[in-house]
């Protein structure tokens, strides 16, 4: 009897190391696509444009776009919001700047954008392996669905819009904050204006 745990155990080893070893690599090329911002998200929205045209061909699977299009305005949301809310953790010192005198605090997202990156992905190839299943084609009127979805985005997104403004974050870098202007980096001779 002895012999027969030890045969189970030898047959999941390899198994086991293998998946390990899969795992490892795919996480080592997931971690060379960091830095890679624009040719990640060209490579989502060509994962976005092959699932639609799936939906769209099939003319079906509008409860998992539906669901989908849940799942993108809850990670869409927590990509938005810092990572320390003010109105529901008290902190000792404010995370986000309240007046202009106040000092430059960096806007903390709660969802960076790499894993906002990486689930949005996931999330699509998951919908477009689904439909490949009949079981997940149930029958609804779409229009009702996703007029559901644009009024629940912009309820959504006005309460988010008035959480920004009152607390005064933007939650994007618009571009490399400028400090002083030409004379300043014309007086030192030593640097250069770019």
């Amino acid at each position: 009897m002895d012999g027969g745990g030890g045969e189970s155990a030898s047959v999941a080893s390899p198994v086991a190391q293998w998946g390990h070893d899969a795992w490892r690599m795919y996480q080592y090329y997931l971690d060379k696509t960091t830095p890679h911002t624009l040719y990640r998200w060209i490579g989502t929205l060509v994962v976005v444009a092959i699932y639609s045209m799936r939906v769209y061909y099939v003319q079906g699977f509008y409860i998992i776009s539906y669901g989908l299009g849940i799942y993108m305005l809850n990670l869409f949301i927590g990509f938005l919001s810092p990572l320390v809310d003010p109105e529901i953790e008290a902190s000792n010192g404010s995370l986000l700047p309240t007046k202009g005198s106040d000092e430059f605090k960096p806007f903390i997202r709660r969802l960076p954008e790499f894993k906002f990156w990486y689930s949005f992905t996931k999330a699509f190839c998951i919908s477009f392996l689904m439909t490949f299943f009949s079981i997940f084609d149930v029958p609804v009127f779409w229009p009702i669905l996703l007029v559901y979805w644009i009024v629940l985005f912009s309820l959504t997104m006005r309460r988010q819009i008035a959480h920004m403004i009152k607390y005064k974050y933007v939650p994007f870098n618009v571009g490399k904050q400028k400090y002083g202007g030409k004379n300043s980096a014309s007086s030192s001779g030593n640097f250069r204006a770019d």
